[in-house]
């Protein structure tokens, strides 16, 4: 018996988006999952191969994996955005290396990563002042400051657990960042918080410190996701917690 069907534009009709994740990653797929439960919307995911501990040198070793990975992603249709989701191997690799490498298998796709992300939403709050929440060594939290530095923000004090396993950053509890957070954020020359790394949950906090501090809080994952939606088209209004999905 031979069945008949109809064809339509299957999924991601409204959006297609990739999602290149850290092999060590346990954290942002779970705090993307509700905000692109959307109609017409696919979120891929691929993983990348990457170190247990993030030192500039470990987060340099992902450039030359970083084609093979999104070549993983489907390619049936043209994806709208795809997203490098590591923060320091951003910083470290360079945002336009690493939108060469993906475009290498999905041309016309537009690309972003936690770095860049983090810079649009800061801009699209209109802050310049900031303070940052690290989980990682020194070397790799000074690389982060040195490109808001560049990019016009001035990270005015940044607070560090000190941590370069990605396993122990995934484990930090939400209530030992939301306290991290304030503590940085209560410096009365912070304007908003940036909450750096994918594998930090943050999430579930952000609400929480935006009333204690009054001033925004921008998370690796919040950023990475609004940005997505934005080069995606999508209306981000609503769709995630704090100040920038009401912005």
């Amino acid at each position: 018996m031979k069945l008949s069907f109809e064809v339509d534009q299957g999924p991601g009709e409204k959006a297609a988006l990739g999602l290149i994740v850290l092999k060590a990653d346990e954290t942002i797929e779970s705090e993307f999952r509700p905000v692109f439960d959307l109609d017409g919307v696919s979120l891929f995911h691929t993983r990348i191969e990457s170190a247990p501990e993030v030192t500039p040198e470990t987060l340099m070793k992902m450039k030359e994996k970083l084609t093979e990975a999104a070549a993983l992603l489907p390619a049936n249709r043209p994806l709208d955005a795809v997203a490098y989701a590591c923060t320091s191997g951003a910083t470290v690799i360079g945002p336009e290396a690493v939108a060469a490498a993906v475009r290498k298998v999905h041309a016309g796709a537009k690309v972003t990563n936690p770095a860049s992300a983090v810079m649009a939403a800061l801009k699209h709050v209109n802050v310049a002042r900031v303070g940052v929440v690290s989980p990682y060594v020194e070397t790799v939290s000074d690389a982060l400051c040195t490109l808001l530095k560049d990019n016009g923000f001035d990270p005015v004090i940044v607070g560090s657990f000190g941590q370069a396993e990605e396993a122990v950053v995934a484990r930090i509890a939400p209530k030992s960042v939301e306290d991290a957070i304030c503590a940085v954020g209560n410096d009365p020359k912070v304007e908003a918080v940036f909450a750096s790394c994918t594998n930090l949950r943050t999430f579930s906090v952000i609400e929480a410190c935006e009333k204690r501090l009054g001033k925004p809080v921008i998370s690796s994952n919040l950023a990475l996701a609004w940005h997505m939606m934005a080069l995606a088209g999508l209306p981000a209004q609503g769709a995630g917690p704090g100040r920038l999905f009401r912005s």
